[in-house]
Formats: C-alpha cells, structure tokens, sequence
C-alpha cells in the first residue's frame, strides 16, 4: 500500500485551487440552505453506499437539484483530491501531457486534478452522457484557469479528438454494467498499446468495484500497476462541517487506482 504522498504543487496551482473552492462554495449554497445540502448529500451517500447498481444506471444519483448540488460540491473537491493524491504519487504529472481526455468526466475534477499538479494547463477533453455535468466540468475548469471541450457520448465508444492523449478514468466504470465495462476495459489496453497513458481511480470499498481485481491483473500484465492511497483530507471549513453533518467522516480517506504510464 502506498503511503500518503504530499508533492510540491506550484504556489500558483494551490492558490488557485484555493480559489476554485471558494467559488465551487459560494455557487452551490447560492440557491440552497446548509441543511438542505446536508440532508441532500445524506441521501446521495446512502445511494451510492447502500443502493447500487439499477438506480444508478437510470441517473438518480443526479436526480434532484440537492443532490446534483451535493455531488458538484462535496464530490467534486473529495474527488478532485483523491486524484491529485494518486497523479503526484505516482509521478503522473512528469511528463506533463499535452492533452487529456476525461472519460465519464462528471464534473471534470479528474482531469482538473492531473492538470494542475502538470503545474501548466494543458487541453482538456471532456466526455460524458449528462449534459448538467457537462456544463459544470466547464465552470470548473475555467475556475481553476484550465482549457476544455466537452462532448455528450457513451464513455465505451465515445471517440476522442486528441491523438494519443492521456486518459483518466476515475470514479465512473463502477456505474457501468458488466459488458459495457469490459468493452471499455479492451478499448483501454488498445490505447495504452499505442503509446496512451491511463490513469484509473475508484473508492477503496471493494463492495463498489466487485470487479476490480480482474481489471487490475489485466493492467499488471500489461506492465502498468496498482496501488491503494490513504491521504488526510485538507478540506474547507464548509466542506469538513458538511462532511460530519452528514454523518460521514472522510478526515482520513482513499482511493485505489490503475496506472499504465
């Protein structure tokens, strides 16, 4: 298991996610109380936790303003740093990619969190079904002063226009069901044949991701590797009152990951 690893962002990068996280903050308690956004984001972690799979396919993870608050604030900055976790412990950002492309990019945290640890702003792709997340992957990146498109399409057989790009998978094959996500897994290993570098993040519960021992011993075959990261979750005032509000506690947290570089 890999240790916490605290690398040297830019002065700038940090102060612009600072920046981003007050703004994220001040968008989604706009229109919504504290406790409406906490009794909101009870709701979507008990979803994700206890009511997986079909519900999760139709989209009611985003099936309410509360809870697409809930998932756009607090998710996004919990993702956002499990994935900057993962890209500086495993050296991900050197050399920095001239492009990435987010596959199922939510609210384009993933790529987001590569980018700025590159310490300069590359292209961004970001591909996904909801046109909601869509449109907040835009408002995200052009916060944190990065440069994106976003495209609607399925995460398996969406194509990409930049040649050759990294790609980040993070915190969406576990919402897919078993064919689409073995399909997804074969388009993968393709890319990273011709030179693609991949990056996978997931939650450590393995209840989440039943499956992931056989995609991990497909990219440890393939010569990438797997690792587990455990990080204490420098958060906001806000975000840490939410977070215990919620009867959650993510003070010290993970997330395991895929890497073929």
């Amino acid at each position: 298991m890999a240790d916490d690893t605290q690398g040297a962002a830019t002065d700038g990068g940090e102060r612009r996610v600072a920046a981003w996280l007050e703004a994220l903050e001040s968008r989604h308690l706009a229109s919504m109380s504290f406790p409406e956004l906490r009794r909101a984001l009870t709701a979507l972690s008990a979803l994700y936790v206890e009511r997986r799979g079909v519900r999760l396919e139709r989209g009611d993870a985003l099936g309410s303003a509360g809870k697409r608050a809930a998932f756009a604030f607090f998710y996004a900055a919990l993702h956002f740093e499990s994935v900057r976790t993962a890209v500086r412990g495993l050296g991900a950002a050197c050399p920095a990619p001239a492009a990435i492309v987010d596959l199922g990019c939510g609210t384009g945290v993933a790529s987001a969190a590569w980018a700025i640890e590159c310490g300069r702003a590359g292209r961004i792709e970001g591909i996904d079904r909801n046109g909601w997340a869509l449109t907040e992957a835009r408002w995200n990146w052009s916060r944190l002063g990065l440069s994106g498109k976003t495209r609607r399409g399925d995460v398996a057989s969406a194509r990409w226009e930049c040649d050759r790009p990294a790609i980040v998978l993070a915190y969406a094959a576990n919402e897919l069901d078993e064919p689409t996500r073995a399909r997804l897994l074969e388009r993968l290993l393709a890319a990273a044949k011709e030179g693609t570098r991949l990056l996978m993040v997931e939650p450590l519960a393995r209840r989440a991701v039943p499956w992931w021992e056989s995609w991990a011993e497909r990219i440890r075959r393939a010569g990438g590797r797997e690792d587990l990261w455990r990080f204490s979750w420098r958060t906001t005032p806000t975000l840490a009152l939410l977070d215990r509000a919620a009867g959650l506690d993510h003070r010290q947290t993970g997330a395991r990951s895929l890497w073929l570089g």
